[in-house]
C-alpha cells in the first residue's frame, strides 16, 4: 500500500472526515489576491508571523513536496441556543487551534506523530492558506461568503494543512463554487456589508474580526471598535455565523437533529454576559477559556465585548453590573461600559455617566462618556 493511502486511511481512522493531497507549489493566486486588496489587509501582510510566507512553502522549507489537507466536520452536535447568540459554532466545538491536551488538538498531534514515524519531515510553523490548500487538494470549494465548503458537509468545517517532504499522489482540485449564480443570501444578511462582492470580504467590517482581532499592539489595528460596528454586534462576543446560517448549502445541516454536547449544555447554564464582564478568575478558567482561548490572550478584550453585548440588550437590569464596570482598573473596560450605559439610555444610566465623568482621568474613557451622554 502506498504512503499516500496509508496517510489517508490513518487520518480517517482517527476522526478526520475528508483528506486531500496537493503539491507544495506556491499559492500565487492567494498572493495576488491579498496584495490586490490594499490597505484592508495590512494587518495580515504586516503580521510578524509572516502569513504570506506560508503561501510559498518552498521558501521556508526547500525540501517541501506535498501538502496534506484535512477536513473535520464540527457541525455534528447540537449547539445550545443561548450560546449561539453569543459564541460562534467553531469555538463552541473547541477545535480551532486546539492545544494538544484537548481532543481536537490531540487528533492533529496523532497525525503528526504518524507522519514522523513514517519518515516524513514536517514543515513546522508554515501558515499555509488553508482554504486555498483545501480547494487545490480537492476537498473543498469556495462559497460567495469566502468560506470553504466541503462536499456533503457545508461550511461548518475545520481545515488543517500539513507540509511534508515526501512526494505523494496528488488529488484533482475543486475550485468551482457550488453557490447558485443568482444567490446573494450571505451578502444581504451580513449586518455590516462586509461581503462587498462575491468571494470578497472586508475583514475590518466583519463582526467576528472586530470581536477578536482588534487588540492593541497588533500591526494595522487597535482595540477600538467603531460605533456602527458595535451596534451590529448584538450579543455576539466571539465569532459570527450569520453568513453561514443563511446559506442554502448549509440548510440541511442546520435542520438536522444532532445529539447534544454535555459539556456545552453545562457551559450554557453558567455562561452569562454579566459574569463575562466581571470576569472572575474562576469564570475565566472554567467557562471562557474552553471555548474562547483563540486569538484573545488578555481578558480585557473579552470584557470589552461583553460590555458591548450588554449595551445592545438595551436592558436596564444590567445597569448595576455596568456601573461596577466603570470602576474597572482597565480603561478599555470602563470606556466600553460607558458606551453600553449610553446605549441603554435611561435616566439612571445618565446619572452614572455624569457621576463617573467627575472622577475619570482617562481621555479615552472621558471621550466615550461624552459620546454616550450626547447620544
Amino acid at each position: 500500500m502506498s504512503l499516500t493511502q496509508d496517510i489517508k486511511d490513518y487520518a480517517l481512522d482517527i476522526g478526520y472526515h475528508q483528506v486531500g493531497i496537493t503539491s507544495a507549489d506556491s499559492f500565487t493566486d492567494h498572493l495576488e489576491e491579498v496584495r490586490s486588496r490594499g490597505a484592508i489587509y495590512d494587518f495580515y501582510v504586516q503580521d510578524p508571523r509572516q502569513f504570506l510566507m506560508g503561501a510559498q512553502p518552498l521558501e521556508t522549507m526547500p525540501s517541501a513536496r506535498s501538502i496534506i489537507s484535512l477536513v473535520w466536520d464540527y457541525s455534528q452536535k447540537a449547539f445550545p441556543s443561548s450560546l449561539l447568540e453569543k459564541v460562534g459554532r467553531i469555538y463552541q466545538a473547541r477545535c480551532y487551534d486546539a492545544p494538544p491536551d484537548r481532543i481536537n488538538g490531540a487528533r492533529y498531534q496523532l497525525l503528526l506523530n504518524f507522519l514522523e514515524k513514517r519518515g516524513c519531515e514536517i514543515g513546522r510553523g508554515i501558515f499555509v492558506p488553508e482554504r486555498r490548500a483545501a480547494a487545490r487538494a480537492g476537498v473543498a470549494t469556495f462559497g460567495k461568503n469566502s468560506f470553504a465548503y466541503a462536499k456533503k458537509i457545508g461550511s461548518f468545517v475545520l481545515l488543517n494543512s500539513i507540509v511534508i517532504d515526501q512526494e505523494l499522489e496528488y488529488d484533482p482540485p475543486a475550485y468551482n463554487s457550488r453557490c447558485p449564480i443568482e444567490c446573494t443570501a450571505c451578502m444581504k444578511a451580513c449586518p455590516t456589508g462586509a461581503i462587498y462582492e462575491p468571494l470578497k470580504l472586508d475583514p475590518r467590517r466583519c463582526l467576528a474580526f472586530n470581536a477578536w482581532w482588534t487588540q492593541d499592539g497588533r500591526p494595522g489595528v487597535t482595540s477600538y471598535i467603531p460605533f456602527l460596528i458595535r451596534e451590529k454586534m448584538g450579543t455576539r462576543v466571539h465569532g459570527c455565523d450569520i453568513c453561514q446560517e443563511v446559506c442554502p448549502n448549509n440548510s440541511a445541516r442546520l435542520k438536522a437533529r444532532f445529539p447534544s454536547d454535555p459539556f456545552l449544555v453545562q457551559l450554557a447554564k453558567e455562561f452569562t454576559l454579566p459574569k463575562m464582564l466581571e470576569m472572575s478568575d474562576s469564570f475565566y478558567r472554567r467557562t471562557v477559556l474552553p471555548i474562547m482561548y483563540n486569538y484573545l490572550t488578555d481578558k480585557k478584550y473579552l470584557q470589552r465585548n461583553a460590555a458591548i453585548a450588554l449595551g445592545n440588550t438595551r436592558n436596564p437590569d444590567h445597569l448595576p453590573v455596568l456601573k461596577r464596570a466603570m470602576k474597572n482598573p482597565e480603561e478599555l473596560v470602563r470606556g466600553y461600559a460607558a458606551w453600553a450605559l449610553g446605549r441603554i439610555g435611561s435616566g439612571k444610566a445618565r446619572a452614572v455617566l455624569e457621576s463617573c465623568s467627575k472622577r475619570e482621568t482617562s481621555e479615552f474613557v472621558l471621550s466615550e462618556i461624552k459620546a454616550a451622554l450626547e447620544n
